[in-house]
Order: structure tokens, then C-alpha cells, then sequence
């Protein structure tokens, strides 16, 4: 399995996860723009609006932010890797790495 492949097979098994719950988990879309991707990277880093309090996913959702030119993503981003352990930081860039190589979030040319 090339690196595609498990990205997508990662973004499907998420896919997968959220359906297992009645109401669907907002995700990551190829036409947020920043400041959409730092709300809903909010959404995570609060428990809020259908997202579980997760700072994994949120940690990579600002990291796509900030990756589209949020400025206010990059600081939450920052405050939370204060708060989280190296594996987990690690984890939510691996995580943001699969969602840009599954093609799910196009980043600026």
C-alpha cells in the first residue's frame, strides 16, 4: 500500500468512525478556507457544535488553518502544544500530513 493509499484508507476509516455515531462529526473540506478550518478546529479544542473535546484533532485541524494562512489558527495551535505530550503533537502532524495527501484539504499554491 503506497502512501495514497493509506492516506485515504486513514480519511475512510475516519469517515467510517463518525458514521458509527448517529449525528455525523463535522470534518475537514477541501474548500474550507483558514478561518473556517479555525472554527472548526475550535470546535474540537471546546467539545462544541458535534465534536467530541479532542486537542489531537484540533492541534491538526489549526494546523491546516494556519497552513491556509490563519494567523489565528497558528497561535491556538501553539497554546495547545503547550498543553499536549510529544506523541500526541506528533500524532496530529501525521494526522494533518494524511488529510493533505488524501487530497481532502488542497492547500495554496
Amino acid at each position: 500500500m503506497n502512501a495514497q493509499e493509506f492516506a485515504a484508507q486513514e480519511v475512510a476509516d475516519f469517515d467510517q468512525i463518525a458514521a458509527a455515531d448517529q449525528a455525523p462529526l463535522p470534518l475537514p473540506t477541501a474548500d474550507m478556507d483558514g478561518d473556517a478550518l479555525f472554527r472548526l478546529g475550535l470546535m474540537y479544542s471546546t467539545g462544541q457544535g458535534g465534536c467530541p473535546m479532542d486537542r489531537v484533532s484540533a492541534h491538526m485541524i489549526f494546523n491546516l488553518a494556519a497552513m491556509k494562512g490563519s494567523l489565528e489558527a497558528r497561535t491556538y495551535r501553539r497554546e495547545m502544544s503547550q498543553e499536549m505530550e510529544g506523541e500526541e503533537i506528533a500524532e496530529a502532524q501525521r494526522a494533518a500530513r494524511r488529510w493533505i495527501d488524501a487530497g481532502v484539504v488542497k492547500l495554496a499554491a
